[in-house]
């Protein structure tokens, strides 16, 4: 038997092509999205203005499937989290942040993460596999119409669209899973499809600098960058992507990257850990960089500092609400607009580096992080790490 194509997986030109191969005019593909993204139709009997006979030609050759929700868990706050299957015992996760005046959806690009930021629980769980473009997209196709359907909104161009902001800070590196995130954005961009402006759509990056260029001249929309220390010796500590790529360098890349993005500036996320990187010297640190006085470019910025969510294996604590704000306000008296993310979804494990779904630990990172705790308890707590000698 011939594969079914998830048409989840096809961008505006790519679904044109698809449907040229089935001998139809490039209209038709316009109809397709139509149906799939605005009115959350699976079934092609259901699109009436199609015909028939492309109709039966695409109930044989074509399917429109989005991972199966596993899970459905709405906080206090009105939080909503679901948990995806996303096959071969992997499964992501999925949050709606509802505000007033928007609606907030946070997508994962990958089962797991390779990049093992030191404050992120998602990377403790090790890497599994990049997602496709039908299981990215299909987390806003999910969402979107479940939204609805639980407030009774009809699909479509009638119904008021639940979903008006998409930022990429779910699971996963979307640099690292290039060709399905930029696809993904293409269709979440499209008029046809989910006609999301690209100042409202964020993606966050670790600073994945080759990556950075290649989507300004791909698909810019607005960018994050996980940065969370002021100095390359720090980073190197909490973002281990850094020895790759320094600071001087990602600075550089986001200043290139703001001549074609829709915003006017870069913001910065920066978690909050006590006595680690939230000193009143660390924002004076941070002020010189962005402000190009430590050597690189000036980069137009806002700051959004998180408060750390602790889990067990970090070795990390929360900084404090009174060191939280004497740090802001070194930035704000610097110029530099500053806000303190408000934490949403705690009680269903949905915050800011929290999500960890149920990824299979292919790269046994929790076996070795326990064996190191071990070797250190044992031979001393440098054990592992370098360390400088006096000469």
């Amino acid at each position: 038997m011939t594969a079914l194509t998830n048409l989840l997986d096809l961008d505006p030109a790519q679904l044109t092509a698809y449907c040229g191969e089935l001998g139809e005019k490039p209209f038709r593909a316009k109809q397709l999205l139509r149906w799939i993204h605005q009115f959350g139709a699976h079934d092609f009997d259901a699109m009436t203005d199609l015909a028939k006979s492309l109709r039966d030609k695409l109930a044989t050759r074509a399917m429109i499937a989005a991972p199966a929700v596993i899970s459905d868990h709405t906080s206090t706050d009105g939080t909503r989290k679901w948990l995806l299957d996303v096959g071969q015992g992997n499964a992501v996760e999925t949050v709606f942040i509802p505000e007033e005046n928007r609606g907030t959806l946070c997508i994962s690009t990958q089962a797991g993460c390779a990049v093992n930021c030191r404050f992120c629980s998602t990377g403790k769980q090790g890497f599994s596999r990049n997602l496709t473009v039908g299981e990215i997209i299909g987390q806003l196709w999910m969402a979107e119409f479940e939204l609805r359907k639980s407030k009774g909104i009809e699909p479509g161009h009638k119904g008021e669209r639940q979903i008006t902001n998409v930022v990429m800070m779910g699971m996963g590196e979307p640099l690292l899973n290039y060709e399905p995130t930029v696809t993904a954005l293409k269709l979440m961009l499209d008029d046809n499809a989910y006609g999301l402006s690209r100042r409202r759509v964020t993606l966050s990056t670790s600073g994945v600098v080759p990556m950075i260029d290649k989507l300004s001249q791909d698909c810019a929309v607005a960018m994050a960058v996980s940065l969370h220390a002021s100095n390359d010796t720090l980073r190197d500590g909490l973002v281990p992507l850094n020895k790759k790529y320094p600071l001087r360098d990602l600075m550089a890349a986001c200043k290139r990257y703001l001549e074609f993005a829709p915003r006017d500036f870069i913001t910065f996320e920066y978690c909050m850990l006590d006595g680690v990187n939230d000193t009143d010297a660390h924002a004076r640190e941070l002020v010189a960089l962005v402000q190009g006085h430590a050597g690189g470019p000036a980069v137009p910025c806002k700051f959004n500092l998180i408060p750390f969510n602790p889990f067990p294996e970090s070795g990390l604590k929360r900084s404090n609400n009174p060191r939280i704000k004497a740090f802001a306000q070194v930035l704000m008296d610097a110029g530099i607009v500053t806000t303190v993310r408000k934490t949403r979804g705690d009680d269903i494990d949905a915050a800011c580096g929290q999500l960890a779904g149920e990824v299979q630990d292919r790269t046994r990172v929790q076996e070795r992080m326990q064996k190191m705790t071990e070797y250190q308890q044992k031979f001393g707590k440098n054990f592992g790490r370098i360390i400088e000698v006096s000469q």
